[in-house]
């Protein structure tokens, strides 16, 4: 199984404090996340004048007016990620970010659920000719999905792309995870499919690795206490790094060793039975049902009791006792008579 590209989501969790978001990135690298990821955008691309409340936010424009990523810091948070050995990523908003994007370095570009609905935002990513992550819109639909896909590709016809499942509430009831719609949107050509995850807590991600997904991008922060509106429903520092541990295991778990007796089996082959006499059997007597059975253990040179019909019918090549194990060279070759 291929090792799964875990992204770790810092978004707006940084509050506009440089110093919190380089010890995002810390933890981030810390707990052995492949990348992570920040956003780009500005109020006033992002949303119309006149947005009415939703979601429990009133005045949704100076919300995100105050979460906003100073664009300066883009080279300073690539250059900390580049020292912590961990990759940096940002989700852009507009094509002015895009642009910012490509210029620091980024080596691939993650479209947000709602934007990858905007065939405007997609083509122009698709343009930078990087590779591409982008989680499905509202439902994860496999329509909208394909026609996410086509809009890169109309693009970019080579573009290496992954679809993440997501749910785009914040945060998404575990009843509403709908983790099977990862083997559906694996049912578009050439593209891989992970999982944006914003349910609570770390169960989601491992279970989604074993239903197939490369790609798990999940929310952090240094502490749920902290004022912001990702901040409640996003995994801790520890959280994290279990979350990361997990998904290991299950990598390790999903490998596929068909007919291979594994380490951990060795010592315990010898609880397999194998062809025993069950009472006393005299040289060229014909083994029967009568005179042989099956018992543990099994041994290396023993006749196993997968065996136990071949060896019915055919001559003992010695004399045996009652409850002695039978090995090959007591059932030579040639010897049944049926």
């Amino acid at each position: 199984m291929n090792k799964t590209f875990i992204i770790a989501e810092a978004g707006a969790n940084h509050n506009r404090d440089i110093s919190l978001a380089k010890s995002l990135i810390d933890v981030a690298a810390s707990a052995g996340c492949d990348a992570v990821k920040f956003q780009t955008y500005s109020a006033n691309t992002l949303y119309a004048s006149g947005t009415p409340d939703f979601a429990g936010y009133e005045n949704i424009s100076e919300l995100i007016e105050s979460l906003e990523l100073p664009r300066d810091w883009h080279a300073l948070l690539k250059e900390h990620c580049d020292n912590q050995g961990i990759e940096f990523m940002s989700t852009p908003f507009d094509k002015e970010a895009i642009k910012e994007l490509c210029d620091v370095g980024v080596r691939r570009i993650k479209i947000a659920g709602f934007e990858s609905t905007d065939p405007r935002i997609v083509k122009e990513v698709a343009r930078a000719k990087l590779p591409i992550i982008f989680s499905a819109g509202i439902g994860s639909s496999v329509s909208m999905a394909r026609k996410t896909v086509n809009w890169i590709r109309e693009e970019n016809p080579e573009a290496d792309i992954t679809i993440l499942h997501c749910n785009n509430a914040y945060p998404t009831p575990i009843m509403d995870i709908n983790l099977g719609q990862i083997r559906k949107l694996k049912e578009i050509d050439g593209v891989r499919v992970g999982l944006s995850d914003h349910t609570e807590g770390i169960l989601v991600p491992p279970l989604a690795v074993a239903m197939g997904a490369t790609c798990i991008e999940k929310h952090f922060t240094m502490s749920r206490q902290l004022t912001g509106p990702d901040h409640p429903f996003a995994i801790e520092p520890r959280e994290l790094a279990d979350m990361v541990y997990h998904i290991r295991l299950t990598e390790i778990a999903m490998q596929q060793k068909e007919g291979e007796l594994t380490d951990s089996e060795q010592s315990f082959r010898m609880a397999m039975r194998s062809v025993v006499a069950s009472k006393d059997i005299k040289e060229g007597e014909i083994y029967t049902l009568d005179n042989i059975t099956t018992k543990r253990p099994y041994l290396p040179e023993s006749v196993p009791a997968i065996s136990y019909y071949d060896v019915i019918g055919r001559r003992a090549a010695k004399s045996i006792k009652e409850n002695e194990i039978l090995s090959w060279t007591d059932t030579p070759e040639g010897r049944n008579v049926n």
